[in-house]
């Protein structure tokens, strides 16, 4: 059956749309429209019509034409309170439900009231405060996330997304673990699907000044949603249908650590036609979370441009154009290590500095030159266009047909100097990458909705093409040594050493056969060891022609096929709401895969209690991550990766043959309720458990900055998810979030590079770094008149994230130091450089790290007895307790607090207007980490305190 749907799929997708006349959904919007009459038939002309939905803060208003209609575009789906005045006439009120293409038809009559006009404030009840939806999502409209402080300019959107959600836990630069996966996380922007990464390490993020409203689904994904569903982010963008007169704003700001931001938008149209034009530019010199407490080498600057055209060609038919251009440089930040080249120093007595430079300026490097300073950049590209037809087949049946092209390029870029980018444990490697991504399709979406009945189908096929270009070359000369010290088999740097017929002669050399601990010397990797100045023998098996090292060049190219084809429909019956699907996904990239996937949702409206239960199910496919793909495809099948993983602890090739990375499976299930108390409160809580067969996860290429994806066994994600909001009451609005999410990984890993088989015990469990056991997020804001300032706080606490390796003593993985069971119960650090215990925060009694200084004892440097060991950032389990399970070392619990004060309207104008906001990130310049010593990411501090001034101009 699958064959046959991917051989035909178009045929398919005929018959499909021919079989069910009329089903699907175009995009993540609708629209409403209607007339108003009064009692005699007859319409009322400038009546005034307002939508708005409490909880998300959205409200649009309009007013009726010549004729009495009135329609809003471009509205997100949800249940709208309505509510129509006009001079002379009692006003009335209506609930409005879009949850389709398909538009929502209002017919309203007034009745003649008393004279003049009727004042009408817009205040929910309790039934109007839920939905009976089966699927837990949370509703964010622009006027409540543009006042929300923001912890990053440069990712303002997955920084917001953390903020609103419940169940998302917060990472470095940008990164956020959705319900306890590492990034399986997918946009949809107006119906266009991206799956690929978007943290600001990977791709550039759409910029959120383009965004009318998000719809954030962190329940069981239903069937038109497929690829990576833990946290799907449904983005409307916005139209300037029917902004007439023309609405803009120019906004520039200035802020701590020389950040500057400026940037302009405008929305203008008719009643056939808008566009909606942004820009804007960042620059600063934090663009990244860096690894220690100051700032060093971490300037970035972004370029950000969005246009959105739609144009009504009849009343049946609309084009919709999108177009968005990213550009973003930025600079790696550096650890005092790399900052100061301290992982040369061994090769001279003293550092030497350049004339006239003081302090601590590295060492040499083999060549006998000053290395500097670590410099490697980043710079990434990303354009999309995104052109959609939305035929209005009748009133209850909607097409939409639709293409993209997205495309990525990531550049990273080694410094000037090789031998700079050697880091102690960190990086013993020089990179180069130049990768793309490039992804295109179709999707076709038919929306039908009568009576119970919203049935949506859909189909989408997607070529996604990648091409990866690495180059690089060992600057470690422990790495890979020729010769060993015959006194301590300590690895020999020597660099005219290059053959271990050189070990001998009387040097105090041994030849390195992989004596002790060090790993033995692999010929290959000689040819790519620029730490050897010398010739090399021709015994090497260096390539043709080639006499001394040089860099290794990675060359990868393929194509990822993915179709999709979707089937729903959701029963609305009085108070119950039931939403069945199915989905059909085939895969086909270096791996092949196809899947049909169970989609099932019931949600129940006890509406005299305002209360709303609901159970949901989703079976879907879970694809491997695109960013260097290929790479932890097929690099152990490649000799030099094979032999340079061999090198490095932990990350062996086990065989030539590893299997490539291929789709999993995951079944999930949620429960929970929203319940509304009047029209003050709602709350909404939700019990998730996910197991997938064929989890993914990221590592890291040989101790580089290239990270690939890997796969495990299987995964266990239990947990749950609490939002509490609170709608505007005389100016004040606030919400919590909350959620405590396990993610227990199972070994083996069974697929990547480094893939390991199964143990004889059998699968042993771990808890990886995107599990964190509680965090929460408060945010209020109070207005308390329309045009007056307003203040809005953010309080963020998390309990951490599980650290990385960290020295500790007894338990099921520690490293127990020289005392090992006995009464001394030494704590060993020495695997840690100074600068790496001073970023985690160690100390031995008084005594703390310092860049340059291991904690130490009476027993010696590097040695610590247990009962005097602690860390102010990372929580270390008690001795004899660590567990990689239960008890594993995690960064220490944090509170932070946020503060923004503003004036949206300084002089009280009308058509054009001031502003001025101040935020304050941070406020208490709490000192703590993300994450320390990450596998796929190392250690990031979180944000010192940052002050910002804003002023804008509205007309």
């Amino acid at each position: 059956m699958f064959k046959r749907l991917g051989r035909y799929s178009i045929l398919a997708l005929v018959f499909l749309f021919s079989a069910v006349s009329g089903w699907g959904q175009g995009g993540s919007s609708g629209s409403i429209e209607g007339v108003v009459k009064d009692s005699s038939g007859g319409v009322v002309a400038n009546a005034t019509v307002e939508i708005s939905y409490a909880v998300s803060g959205y409200t649009r208003t309009t007013t009726t034409g010549s004729d009495g209609s009135f329609r809003f575009t471009n509205v997100p789906f949800n249940t709208y309170h309505t509510i129509i005045s006009a001079a002379g006439f009692a006003s009335a009120t209506q609930d409005v439900d879009v949850r389709s293409a398909v538009p929502a038809s209002v017919a309203v009559t007034l009745k003649v009231g008393s004279a003049g006009t009727t004042t009408v404030t817009v205040e929910a009840n309790g039934g109007d405060l839920v939905e009976n939806e089966s699927t837990f999502h949370t509703d964010v409209d622009r006027n409540l996330f543009k006042d929300v402080p923001l912890e990053s300019q440069s990712s303002s959107l997955s920084s917001l997304v953390t903020l609103v959600t419940p169940g998302v836990a917060a990472d470095s630069n940008g990164l956020f673990h959705g319900l306890g996966d590492h990034a399986s996380n997918s946009f949809s922007v107006d119906g266009q699907p991206i799956t690929d990464q978007q943290s600001k390490v990977f791709s550039n993020q759409l910029p959120s000044d383009s965004v009318q409203s998000l719809e954030v689904i962190s329940g069981a994904p239903p069937a038109e949603f497929g690829g990576k569903t833990s946290l799907v982010i449904v983005a409307t963008t916005r139209s300037g249908m029917g902004v007439n007169p023309p609405h803009g704003q120019v906004t520039t700001s200035y802020g701590s650590f020389g950040t500057v931001n400026a940037g302009f938008d405008l929305a203008y149209g008719g009643d056939k036609w808008g566009n909606f034009i942004s820009a804007n530019g960042l620059n600063t010199a934090r663009f990244l979370d860096g690894p220690e407490i100051g700032v060093m080498h971490d300037k970035g600057n972004e370029e950000n441009f969005f246009d959105r055209v739609d144009y009504k060609v009849s009343s049946a038919d609309t084009l919709s154009f999108n177009f968005g251009y990213s550009r973003s440089w930025f600079q790696t930040p550096n650890s005092y290590d790399s900052q100061n080249a301290t992982g040369w120093t061994f090769l001279s007595a003293t550092p030497i500095c350049p004339a006239g430079q003081t302090g601590s300026c590295g060492g040499l490097g083999p060549n006998g030159e000053p290395v500097g300073p670590q410099d490697q950049r980043s710079k990434i590209g990303t354009f999309n266009i995104a052109p959609s037809w939305t035929r209005l087949i009748n009133s209850r049946t909607v097409l939409t047909l639709g293409a993209f092209v997205r495309r990525d390029q990531y550049n990273y870029y080694p410094s000037g100097n090789p031998f700079a980018d050697q880091s102690p444990d960190l990086q013993l490697n020089t990179v180069a990458q130049n990768r793309t991504l490039t992804n295109a399709g179709v999707r076709a979406v038919l929306s039908y909705v009568k009576g119970i009945n919203n049935v949506k189908a859909g189909f989408t096929f997607e070529n996604t093409a990648l091409s990866e270009n690495d180059k690089f070359g060992i600057v470690d000369p422990t790495v890979n040594a020729v010769c060993l010290n015959l006194a301590d088999l300590s690895p020999d740097t020597n660099p005219a050493l290059t053959d271990p017929t050189q070990c001998t002669g009387g040097a105090g050399l041994v030849a390195n056969t992989g004596q002790g601990s060090v790993p033995a010397f692999i010929p290959l990797l000689g040819c790519y060891d620029l730490t050897r100045l010398a010739p090399l023998p021709a015994s090497d098996g260096c390539p043709a022609g080639q006499t001394t090292s040089g860099l290794f060049t990675f060359n990868g190219s393929t194509n990822i096929k993915e179709t999709a084809l979707y089937v729903q429909d959701v029963l609305t019956m009085k108070n119950l709401s039931l939403n069945l699907g199915v989905r059909a996904d085939i895969y086909r990239g270096i791996s092949s895969a196809q899947q049909l996937e169970p989609r099932l949702g019931v949600a129940y409206n006890i509406k005299p209690t305002s209360t709303v239960l609901r159970l949901s199910y989703a079976r879907t496919m879970e694809t491997p991550f695109n960013e260097n793909l290929i790479l932890a495809s097929t690099g152990c099948n490649n000799p030099v990766i094979f032999d340079l993983q061999s090198s490095v602890p932990g990350g062996q090739c086990v065989s030539s043959s590893v299997p490539a990375l291929g789709p999993g499976h995951r079944n999930e299930f949620h429960a929970g309720f929203e319940q509304a108390f009047k029209k003050y409160l709602v709350v909404d809580a939700e019990y998730i458990w996910k197991y997938t067969h064929k989890a993914f996860d990221f590592s890291v290429l040989g101790n580089t900055p290239i990270t690939y994806p890997i796969e495990w066994a299987s995964s266990k994600i239990p947990g749950y998810a609490i939002r509490a909001s609170v709608p505007d009451f005389h100016g004040f609005t606030a919400f919590v979030v909350m959620s405590s999410v396990a993610a227990r990984f199972f070994t083996p890993q069974i697929s990547g590079i480094g893939a390991t088989p199964p143990t004889p015990g059998g699968a042993s469990v771990f808890r990886i770094d995107h599990d964190e056991k509680f965090n929460q997020t408060t945010h209020l804001q109070y207005q308390p008149w329309k045009r007056g300032p307003f203040v809005g706080f953010n309080w963020r606490y998390d309990s951490g994230l599980v650290a990385g390796p960290l020295p500790c003593f007894g338990g099921e993985s520690c490293a127990n130091g020289p005392g090992g069971g006995g009464p001394l119960n030494l704590i060993d650090v020495s695997g840690l450089t100074p600068d790496q215990q001073f970023q985690a925060g160690l100390f031995c009694g008084s005594v703390f790290a310092t860049p340059t200084t291991p904690i130490s004892s009476a027993s010696g440097a590097n040695l610590c007895p247990a009962t005097s060991y602690g860390s102010k950032y990372v929580s270390v389990p008690a001795p004899g307790t660590e567990n990689d399970d239960h008890n594993p070392p995690r960064i220490a619990p944090r509170n932070l607090f946020d503060v923004s004060v503003g004036q949206d309207d300084l002089f009280n104008g009308d058509r054009y207007k001031w502003s001025l906001r101040f935020t304050a990130i941070n406020v208490t310049n709490k000192v703590a980490l993300y994450n320390f010593l990450s596998t796929f990411s190392g250690t990031h501090y979180v944000t010192p305190r940052a002050l910002t001034a804003e002023l804008g101009f509205h007309f």
